[in-house]
């Protein structure tokens, strides 16, 4: 069982797409996913077919006073998503004042141990104090980089935790800057993955279709190349603790939703991109659009 952080050297790297995708990879290969969003941006759920609508998560049920354990949402048999939830205007614009309510989360994280293979934190960029916390839980974390100056300004000035690889994401074929710095980066980056992801329009796509990539196109190069980077993350970052069993799992799904499993479940099989598909909450059925 691994705690694997995923952050930008600066926002728009494109880490929630790849957080969602990795999920994905990861439950191909057999393994339980618990993604969970730790942005106040929210966006983690609209990969996994969430209404705009649904504002709850994890953060507003606390700072509502409810049970954070209410905001899962299941999405296949092997990954759940544990969403941020929607701030009020006022909540963003001092986000860092709450977290002495948001800063609980850091114990839940530490017990959901043992309940999944991985635990994905999509993590937002800057040190906040409640990133900071999470990224003390991490046992590794990826930080997502663009080949361009931006990025490589900030890996020569911005610190970043011991603990830490770089992922580079959108590459661009053709680019001489990008390939350029990405020469430079393999001589002079220790920590440089060898899984590298190139730009793919499929992965602009996924978001719309509200789907992972993996899922809206798994033939596509970019979710080869994730499932490449999960085949990685197995060998590189895995931990010896054990799971739990699939039905120990689904006990704590239906404590989140007090006797009944309140978490999505995907029914029906998959449908061709874009397709709306059927959610189970609760025993009521909604669309996702």
């Amino acid at each position: 069982m691994a705690i694997l952080g995923l952050q930008g050297v600066r926002g728009g790297t494109g880490v929630t797409s790849i957080t969602a995708a990795l999920a994905w990879a990861l439950q191909l290969l057999g393994e339980t996913v618990l993604a969970i969003d730790a942005s106040p941006d929210n966006m983690l759920r609209f990969f996994f077919n969430t209404d705009i609508h649904h504002q709850d998560g994890w953060a507003r049920a606390l700072l509502d006073g409810r049970d954070w354990r209410d905001a899962g949402l299941r999405y296949t048999q092997h990954i759940d998503l544990l969403p941020f939830g929607q701030l009020s205007a006022g909540e963003r614009e001092n986000v860092d004042q709450l977290q002495p309510t948001l800063g609980a989360m850091t114990e839940a994280v530490l017990q959901l141990q043992g309940q999944y293979r991985w635990l994905l934190l999509d993590l937002p960029a800057g040190y906040s104090p409640l990133t900071r916390e999470l990224l003390t839980l991490c046992d590794r974390s990826l930080v997502v980089v663009h080949p361009d100056a931006n990025s490589h300004i900030r890996l020569h000035q911005q610190p970043f935790p011991a603990n830490s690889d770089i992922l580079i994401n959108d590459l661009r074929v053709g680019s001489q800057l990008q390939e350029d710095l990405y020469q430079l980066w393999l001589e002079s980056q220790p920590r440089i993955l060898p899984v590298t992801i190139h730009r793919d329009e499929a992965m602009a796509e996924c978001l719309a279709a509200k789907q992972p990539l993996g899922e809206y196109r798994q033939d596509s190069l970019a979710a080869e190349e994730v499932l490449t980077l999960a085949n990685w993350c197995l060998i590189h970052y895995s931990g010896g603790r054990p799971a739990r069993s699939a039905s120990a799992r689904c006990c704590w799904l239906r404590r989140w939703g007090n006797g009944c499993a309140r978490a999505m479940t995907t029914i029906g099989s998959t449908g061709p991109p874009g397709s709306r598909r059927r959610l189970a909450v609760c025993g009521r059925r909604w669309s996702g659009r």
